[in-house]
């Protein structure tokens, strides 16, 4: 049996509408960089994690193949401006993708940003940039460690000159620039102190504009957060360079909409959509008319014009909503609509004229995810992406005029993806609700098979099929991998996340717990050899079924997980997800939360499955006090022989910019974790 760490316990007890709730760990929320208590303790869970998860067999195995796997091409599809595309690049296994520019379509590349040399460890990274419309300059946001926050610099694409602007505590932010290239959009928050940067709330929220060859402190404040307000705040401008759209959102739900005409001098907003319960995105403009995709009547999606010149402006609907299909993603190009519909989860795309008549489809090469668009609306040429998770995440140039897609790169990868087999699947979930799921598997091997099931059921984030050199490993050496598409997501449509959030959460979770039964009942996973994974409200859903369902799994990974829902409405943009949770402030939301929350939810005296729970130090969207709380809790429970261990990550945060030496390390002792309570040989398929 392991020994544990001690975490020393505390008699906190609070009192919730009459409700005692015990607070153990309250201590650990508190920060390592000043807290050396805290400091001290995450680095004897992390020694024991990893001093345990070195010994696996198979887990340098797994660490050599996911290399192998991993060490192909990897290219954003490109960004054109006159004769020059930008696009990033990463060649296989370097720390960080490099951005580059390639004159013409067949000309020579130059790298113009390599963060690859901005740290000794890799993880510092390049996050959001963009491209001025002449193509002169570049602005691009620097990550450090996996931090939320950004750094923003300009670089003189002609000379490879940094220039001395610079712009600090970014964060949610787009980067969109003048058409004139004087300067740029950007959103940020106000400096936090210095002693808490890493917790410092999310609030005024606000969209500035900064003129090159200027100093911060002199940007323009173009639209702030309305006091008393929490909101995130986002601009983009139009192709043609005439309007700012700006999207406000307090977090799940929607967003409201304002323009703004940035050829009048006062640049005032304009509101369009003033509530928050309906999303609206921006597809293009045609002069003054906008077109926007909306779920505003249409809870699987539809797009509608709105005239900004009219005497009466008015919503008036182009493209109806389908029945058999939610709309996933559109954009104007080459002077048509190209419509991205997701139907059970796969990827299909529609044409249509600018007036609404439907204008064929695009062929696509198989089952699986497209989208990504990019391109001009005047200019027929246009890139977007396809994976699925047989076919490695491909870049198509897509002629508008001529209805014809050609591969503009395709990575070479180290597996034969013949031997991949993948199906989707239904089934019923507790309350008859049909639900579908993908089953990644070897085509030769029999079942059943020592099986993970991903799931996430949040936030209306669809999970859709895509390439995961991970995913294949596991699967490669004899497992199968399933995706649940479960309520909560945006599968389909507004009605689908609506049905798995708040007082319906519970849903998520009989979703996910059905979705094991069924794999056992139909003979893919065996009887003791399922394993469940999730990240973030994936991390939450694991916890929380592992909670309910204990005797289901032989082993579970919680990755950066939101684990105390009666506090995370305390923590960083927390309360950002209030849409989605509710508010622990009020007692019908406290209650519900209270039936779930990971932390509040573990039984004692029940035979548990091995857990691996990860996070990291650098969190700050769900930060890993979470995860500390959640796993002093599961080591100091009688839940039975099976290991409960903590792998904590330095300089590394919510995912976006980890580098791929951690990645690599990451999943291979996850995947050896998995497998040895799964049953899986580690040996790979020849």
């Amino acid at each position: 049996m392991m020994i544990y760490p001690k975490t020393r316990r505390t008699d906190t007890v609070e009192a919730h509408f009459g409700t005692a709730v015990a607070a153990p760990y309250r201590w650990l929320e508190g920060d390592a960089r000043t807290h050396q208590e805290v400091a001290a303790w995450i680095r004897a869970q992390d020694d024991l994690a990893r001093s345990h998860l070195a010994e696996l067999p198979g887990r340098d195995r797994f660490r050599q193949r996911l290399a192998a796997l991993l060490d192909h091409a990897r290219l954003t599809p490109p960004v054109k401006r006159g004769n020059r595309m930008f696009f990033t690049r990463n060649p296989g296994l370097d720390n960080q993708a490099v951005l580059v520019m390639r004159e013409g379509t067949e000309g020579t590349e130059r790298v113009l940003i390599d963060p690859n040399g901005w740290s000794d460890d890799g993880a510092t990274a390049l996050a959001e940039w963009a491209v001025s419309e002449d193509g002169r300059h570049l602005a691009f946001a620097r990550q450090e460690g996996g931090t939320d926050w950004r750094s923003i610099r300009v670089l003189d694409v002609e000379t490879g000159t940094i220039l001395p602007d610079e712009i600090a505590w970014a964060r949610f932010t787009a980067i969109a620039w003048a058409r004139d290239g004087s300067g740029f959009f950007y959103s940020r928050f106000p400096e936090p102190p210095a002693a808490n940067a890493f917790e410092a709330p999310v609030t005024e929220h606000a969209i500035c504009f900064h003129a090159l060859g200027t100093a911060q402190a002199e940007d323009r404040l173009v639209h702030a957060t309305p006091e008393g307000d929490l909101l995130i705040q986002a601009l983009g401008v139009t192709p043609d360079g005439r309007y700012g759209v700006i999207y406000s959102t307090p977090g799940a739900g929607g967003n409201a909409l304002s323009i703004i005409d940035l050829a009048e001098p006062a640049w005032a907003p304009r509101p369009i959509v003033k509530t928050y319960g309906h999303n609206w995105t921006l597809v293009g403009n045609r002069g003054t008319e906008l077109f926007l995709a909306t779920d505003e009547g249409a809870e699987r999606g539809k797009i509608v014009t709105f005239d900004l010149a009219a005497a009466e402006p008015r919503f008036i609907d182009l493209v109806d909503e389908r029945t058999d299909g939610t709309l996933n993603e559109a954009a104007l190009l080459g002077g048509r609509l190209l419509v991205t519909y997701l139907v059970d989860a796969k990827s299909e795309i529609r044409r249509y004229q600018l007036d609404g008549t439907p204008d064929g489809m695009i062929e696509l090469p198989g089952i699986g995810t497209a989208g990504g668009f990019r391109g001009r609306p005047d200019d027929d040429e246009a890139f977007f992406v396809f994976t699925s998770h047989n076919a490695p995440t491909t870049i198509y140039r897509y002629d508008v005029a001529r209805r014809t897609r050609t591969v503009w790169a395709e990575p070479e990868v180290a597996i034969d993806l013949d031997q991949i087999a993948v199906e989707q699947r239904f089934y019923h979930s507790k309350d008859g609700t049909r639900i579908p799921m993908f089953v990644v598997r070897r085509a030769d091997v029999a079942t059943p098979a020592p099986t993970i099931l991903y799931g996430y059921g949040g936030f209306g984030i669809s999970m859709v099929p895509y390439y995961s050199p991970a995913v294949l490993a596991w699967v490669e050496a004899g497992g199968a991998y399933a995706v649940a598409n479960l309520r909560g997501g945006g599968e389909y449509g507004k009605a689908w996340h609506e049905a798995g959030r708040l007082a319906n959460k519970q849903n998520v979770f009989d979703d996910f717990i059905a979705a094991a039964e069924y794999l056992k009942s139909e003979g893919i996973a065996s009887a003791e050899g399922l394993a469940i994974q999730g990240e973030s409200n994936g991390g939450l859903l694991v916890a929380a079924v592992v909670n309910q369902r204990p005797e289901l799994f032989a082993a579970a990974l919680a990755g950066v997980g939101v684990m105390d829902m009666l506090r995370f409405a305390r923590f960083t943009n927390g309360q950002f997800w209030i849409g989605d949770y509710g508010d622990p402030e009020k007692e019908a939301d406290f209650r519900n939360l209270l039936s779930y929350s990971p932390c509040h939810t573990i039984r004692s005296g029940t035979s548990y499955p091995a857990i691996l729970v990860t996070t990291a130090d650098t969190d700050d969207r769900v930060v890993p006090a979470h995860s500390f709380k959640y796993a002093a809790a599961l080591q100091a429970t009688d839940l039975g022989d099976r290991p409960r261990v903590l792998r904590v990550d330095t300089r590394a945060g919510h995912g976006a910019g980890k580098p791929m030496g951690k990645a690599l390390d990451e999943m291979a002792d996850l995947w050896a974790f998995a497998a040895g309570w799964t049953g899986l040989k580690t040996q790979a398929a020849d």
